[in-house]
């Protein structure tokens, strides 16, 4: 009698085979989705980071921008030219022109920047909104007088950009340097000279310590000219 054997496989070891086979598939899924879950997180973080960053380079930018310059809010029926000192501060808004702009830098022209804080989204907190116009002189800034030496309110619309979202809350004030030297800090400026420093207070409506939140910044005026002053060759 021949004995006749066969290669092959049985069917325990064929499942066998299928089963490590679906744990490992499972396993590599797993891992990819755990890998892409953390990495989708660390660059939500990172544009996080960037744009609180970025929103406190604008400011700054800004305001080191600042130009000393006066608005003609002279009318027809004013014999003189009535002028005063381009720059309005107020606790949640504030207008002045400067040589930096979002759009164009600093190689761009002149512009008129309007910063006004506006209610959040469904009034959930408050956010900060920047409008930009094109400064051409005095006459161009006298537009925006109301009156008596004021300001028409800033108004906001779709070409307003939001410099940040998500606010507790957004405070301007400005600094005063006495003859003693002590700097004292006011909620609104009526001077017709420039502040010494501006400060922004914010703080984020949700406190997160993983990344950057947007804090209180102060930031130098470095302009000592008066703009209401003639000044010789």
């Amino acid at each position: 009698m021949r004995r006749r054997r066969e290669a092959g496989v049985t069917l325990m070891e064929l499942l066998i085979a299928v089963t490590l086979l679906s744990l490992l598939s499972v396993g590599i899924v797993i891992a990819l989705r755990v890998g892409m879950s953390a990495m989708s997180k660390a660059d939500s973080k990172l544009m996080g980071n960037r744009r609180v960053a970025g929103i406190e380079r604008i400011l700054e930018q800004d305001v080191a921008g600042i130009m000393p310059v006066t608005a003609d809010c002279s009318s027809e029926s004013d014999a003189p030219s009535a002028r005063i000192a381009f720059f309005e501060g107020k606790p949640e808004s504030m207008r002045f022109a400067s040589t930096y702009s979002m759009q164009q830098g600093a190689r761009g022209v002149p512009e008129i920047l309007e910063f006004q804080v506006i209610p959040g989204q469904d009034n959930k907190g408050v956010r900060l909104i920047v409008n930009e116009r094109m400064y051409t002189g005095p006459r161009e800034a006298g537009l925006f007088c109301g009156g008596a030496g004021a300001f028409l309110p800033i108004e906001t619309g779709p070409a307003s950009f939001v410099l940040a979202d998500k606010l507790a809350f957004c405070r301007f004030s400005y600094r005063e340097v006495l003859p003693s030297l002590e700097a004292a800090w006011m909620s609104e400026w009526t001077k017709q000279v420039l502040p010494n420093a501006i400060r922004f207070d914010m703080a984020p409506l949700e406190a997160d310590s993983s990344k950057l939140q947007p804090v209180t910044l102060t930031i130098p005026v470095h302009v000592t000219r008066f703009p209401l002053e003639q000044y010789g060759n």
